[in-house]
């Protein structure tokens, strides 16, 4: 399929409710209401490739990146395009998609998520808390641990919402996988109070540090 034919079907797939959704969480007015769902079975069925997937990305177009993102080839990615690609977007959904499926999946990860550790842009920030997050719990030998707690505890009650969120998810990576550190994580999360009234669906983790960190804790025991 083609660039054009897929956002052709794209826009077929739209729900005005959910096109709703998506422009409330900051998608842009451009936004066509897809599912996800239903983005990734177009994915499926496209068997478009990583060219077809820059030129999606290219629109700007809020469903047509999240389908470039299912699309991309990480390893087809040079280091400085993927910071580009980072940079390019402002919609904290894509970001997250980027983050998840392509970033992670990037061979050069781990000298970006140095590269970004001042960073000023907020999504490279995002980006990189979410990396320091994966390596928390995937991959800490090397990692300083107390000296990203003296970080998050300076820093993550007054940081922008695109890295504070991230930045949370490495806190609760540190309570949840280092034992040693779990007192100290759960004490900096309650009294920064971030996310502590976030509105959590039933049967799903509330984001607050603190009832993350035990929740997952009690379920590892």
């Amino acid at each position: 399929m083609t660039r054009d034919e897929l956002m052709a079907e794209l826009k077929a797939l739209g729900d005005d409710k959910m096109r709703e959704s998506h422009i409330r969480h900051g998608a842009g007015e451009d936004a066509f209401g897809v599912k996800m769902g239903d983005i990734r079975k177009l994915a499926k069925a496209s068997k478009g490739g990583h060219e077809l997937a820059l030129e999606l990305w290219e629109t700007g177009q809020f469903e047509a990146r999240m389908l470039a993102i299912l699309l991309m080839k990480p390893k087809r990615l040079s280091a400085e395009e993927m910071e580009g690609l980072i940079r390019e977007n402002r919609v904290m959904q894509v970001s997250d998609w980027l983050n998840s499926y392509v970033l992670k999946q990037h061979p050069a990860k781990e000298e970006l998520r140095q590269r970004w550790e001042s960073a000023e842009d907020p999504m490279l920030a995002r980006a990189y808390w979410s990396l320091t997050a994966e390596r928390v719990t995937k991959a800490p030998e090397g990692l300083a641990l107390g000296p990203l707690l003296d970080r998050i505890e300076a820093e993550m009650a007054e940081a922008p919402p695109e890295p504070q969120w991230t930045m949370n998810n490495t806190l609760a990576a540190i309570g949840i996988n280092h034992e040693a550190e779990r007192e100290r994580a759960l004490e900096i999360g309650e009294r920064l109070g971030v996310y502590r009234d976030y509105p959590t669906p039933k049967g799903c983790t509330s984001p607050f540090a603190p009832l993350w960190i035990n929740e997952m804790v009690g379920r590892q025991s």
